[in-house]
């Protein structure tokens, strides 16, 4: 009778801990829409750092999506190089659907332009950069009852009391 107890209140804190695991990945990842209302477009009279200054105040992180919203037009990511050079004959991606969605697989830097003719060059690219990740959760995971360690103390206290019973 013990022993089915036991493994009982083992199945459960170990559902409780891989729940709370994948909520915290969940909780940590956000979509932001490019350009926020402008929407991804050539910038206002000729604003050649529009994107870049919205990229700026943003903090992105590894799981993050970014929404690009356009009419005729497309969004490619690509080099450094083909970025400076607005060159969009090899791009690592491209969509024309008129919202995009792209996730933030990695840390470091993303470089964004428009397929359309002209468009990047007056403006209509960006330069996105990814945080690392903090190893840490931080206060914007405080949403736990009980971090992992936390868990796993508590699963061993309750293994060690039904054995010692």
């Amino acid at each position: 009778m013990a022993l089915t107890c036991f493994g009982n209140v083992l199945f459960i804190s170990i559902l409780v801990i891989i729940t709370s695991s994948l909520e915290l990945v969940n909780a940590s990842s956000m979509e932001f829409q490019v350009g926020d209302t402008t929407g991804w477009t050539v910038p206002p009279q000729n604003d050649t750092i529009f994107y870049n200054n919205w990229a700026s105040a943003m903090r992105f992180k590894i799981g993050d999506t970014i929404r690009f919203k356009y009419k005729k037009d497309s969004v490619m990511e690509v080099t450094d190089k083909d970025y400076k050079k607005c060159n969009s004959t090899q791009p690592h991606f491209f969509s024309n659907s008129g919202n995009t969605m792209f996730t933030l697989e990695h840390s470091g830097y993303y470089y964004f332009i428009s397929g359309a003719a002209g468009h990047c060059e007056r403006g209509q690219r960006m330069i996105l950069r990814v945080m690392v990740q903090d190893l840490i959760p931080t206060a914007s995971h405080a949403s736990f009852s009980f971090p992992i360690f936390q868990q796993l103390q508590l699963l061993f206290f309750l293994f060690l009391s039904l054995v010692l019973s």
